[in-house]
């Protein structure tokens, strides 16, 4: 339905007179006559002031197919860093009501997380930054040091609360019901690695090298880390070390390998391969993943200038490559390397 008729047609299931929602909007009657009669369309300004006044959504002025609002959703979430709580409000309300619909169930189950973690990350941020300003008066107390951990993910001295069991177990059982899952094996892994369960990785390993279209350079990289997990450097190192020269063409396993050397504070050579992998990475638009991992690695080894000069590749990638204009991720860039410009 065109703009003009729907609006017509809420002015008449409000029961109002075209003088009646001119004054609302403090315009003439000869402009709203316009818009009904598609003459003239209302400035973009009048939209919020008309979904106020219907008690609508500006997409309900529009009728959007759900397609094209659970696609408003997600770019929005992609373009801001918070939504106003009527937004969120709203969102979720129409997300949830697209879980009865076999069509749509997937990808309002996705997006409602996605708002849950949008909405969890812009409070984390909030809380970081004052539980900091907390710690800095008070650098003895705990209380605040506590809700800082939780907020940026911080380390956990306590086994209790650093261990991932609970991981652990929700991709057991999902790994159970679905035995020909790859990428949940993978998950698996991950978490037992983490908490250096090599022996039960072990047999996982075991059962996603023997799953059909397996990834042999994914799954030598995992004998690595599991060999690490068992205290047994030589033994990973070498595997790494035949990867890196059997596969010295495939990006893939260039960034696997300099992921391994970086986890082991081998700086130089991560950087070396972070770039071999950047370089042979042959789809466009490239991700920014090798460059914010040699950005870090410049940031931990105290070359803040190398590390902002990482970050003009990473904004200039994400401008000319992904045609990012004013994206969060974009925004954030140019902030952090502001900061590294600041500490240079």
């Amino acid at each position: 339905m065109e703009l003009g008729r729907k609006i017509k047609q809420l002015r008449f299931k409000s029961g109002l007179t075209q003088e009646q929602l001119a004054e609302k909007l403090s315009i003439s009657p000869q402009s709203v006559s316009k818009w009904e009669n598609s003459v003239a369309l209302p400035d973009i300004t009048a939209l919020p002031i008309l979904a106020e006044i219907f008690g609508i959504s500006i997409d309900d002025l529009f009728d959007l197919t759900v397609e094209q609002r659970l696609n408003r959703i997600d770019n929005r979430m992609d373009l801001e860093d918070e939504l106003p709580q009527d937004v969120f409000m709203e969102y979720e309300e129409f997300l949830k009501g697209q879980l009865a619909s076999q069509q749509y169930k997937k990808q309002a189950n996705e997006l409602l997380a996605y708002l849950y973690w949008h909405r969890m990350e812009t409070y984390a941020g909030k809380a970081a930054r004052y539980a900091k300003d907390a710690v800095r008066n008070n650098p003895d107390e705990k209380g605040c040091q506590w809700m800082l951990q939780k907020a940026e993910g911080h380390v956990a001295w306590d086994w209790n609360i650093s261990n991932h069991t609970a991981a652990i177990d929700f991709y057991k059982e999902l790994v159970e019901k679905n035995p020909e899952s790859r990428l949940s094996y993978y998950y698996l892994l991950d978490n037992l690695i983490a908490d250096r369960r090599a022996d039960e990785a072990e047999q996982i390993l075991q059962k996603v090298s023997a799953l059909k279209d397996t990834r042999y350079i994914i799954n030598q990289v995992y004998r690595a880390h599991i060999a690490l997990a068992r205290f047994d450097e030589p033994t990973a190192d070498k595997i790494i070390e035949n990867l890196a020269t059997e596969h010295s063409d495939e990006f893939e396993c260039l960034f696997e390998v300099a992921q391994y050397y970086a986890a082991k504070c081998d700086y130089e050579k991560a950087i070396k391969y972070y770039e071999l992998s950047f370089e042979k990475e042959p789809r466009r638009p490239r991700f920014t993943d090798e460059l914010m991992g040699i950005a870090d690695i410049y940031q931990i080894m105290g070359n803040y200038r190398k590390a902002a000069e990482t970050y003009d590749r990473i904004i200039e990638l994400l401008q000319n490559e992904w045609g990012m204009t004013e994206e969060t991720a974009l925004q954030q860039a140019k902030e952090q390397r502001a900061v590294l410009l600041s500490k240079a």
